[in-house]
């Protein structure tokens, strides 16, 4: 297996049904070696099951929680490709891009669809993208990271380089985590960014509390500073 793309997904079915499609297209045109694993919540709550089936997706149940963090260890346990993508479910990463993440992938261990490098943007209010700012400019500054886009989850991995992390943060921290901690391990990591454009949400709502946002933001940067 090459490719690998896990798109964590929590009341997602209508999305689904517009992106899986796209996802298949993408990956069959890149590799005919690919995997499409959709994580649902613990016990289906929608059609996702339905969606994927009729996708030809792999659908999985995520276990331990319907966290966010427990998504990501679920769908890195399923995982059999060499290379592993993280992508929203919500319609927010268009699934043309993976291309552009893949031809980077000989020269480079993390590949990362970046809003804040020159050419990179994002359709989130002007609210949403001040915090944004802030999260990443506060680990890379604290944590020592040379990226500009931390915190955006579409990312392609070396999945050798993912898959022996201990990851323990159960919300979407867990994108700055696996940086970290990747970086961390690799000393001679190579990292590439590239622009990408950040859309909003197709349908249905954002899954992200803000005041838990930020709490678990502020917990993590200091737990992976001061205790990993």
């Amino acid at each position: 297996m090459e490719l690998s793309v896990i798109l964590p997904a929590y009341l997602e079915e209508e999305n689904l049904r517009i992106l899986l499609p796209r996802v298949k297209k993408t990956l069959n045109a890149l590799t005919p070696a690919n995997e499409i694993i959709v994580v649902d919540t613990e016990r289906a709550m929608d059609g996702t099951p339905q969606a994927c089936e009729e996708a030809g997706a792999t659908y999985i149940n995520r276990t331990g929680s319907n966290t966010y963090g427990s998504a990501i260890r679920s769908g890195l346990a399923k995982a059999q490709g060499k290379h592993i993508i993280f992508m929203d479910a919500d319609g927010s990463h268009y699934p043309e891009f993976i291309k552009k993440l893949w031809a980077e992938r000989e020269n480079n261990d993390i590949v990362i669809a970046s809003r804040y490098i020159e050419g990179g943007h994002t359709e989130n209010s002007a609210v949403l993208v001040l915090m944004s700012k802030i999260v990443n400019w506060g680990y890379a500054f604290f944590l020592g990271l040379k990226v500009k886009d931390v915190s955006n989850s579409f990312k392609l991995y070396r999945a050798e380089y993912i898959k022996e992390l201990t990851l323990k943060c159960d919300n979407f921290d867990v994108v700055e985590e696996i940086l970290y901690k990747i970086i961390k391990n690799h000393k001679d990591c190579r990292i590439k960014e590239l622009p990408f454009s950040f859309k909003q949400r197709m349908f249905g709502e954002t899954k992200r509390n803000l005041p838990l946002f930020v709490l678990t933001y502020i917990q993590t940067l200091i737990k992976l500073r001061f205790f990993s």
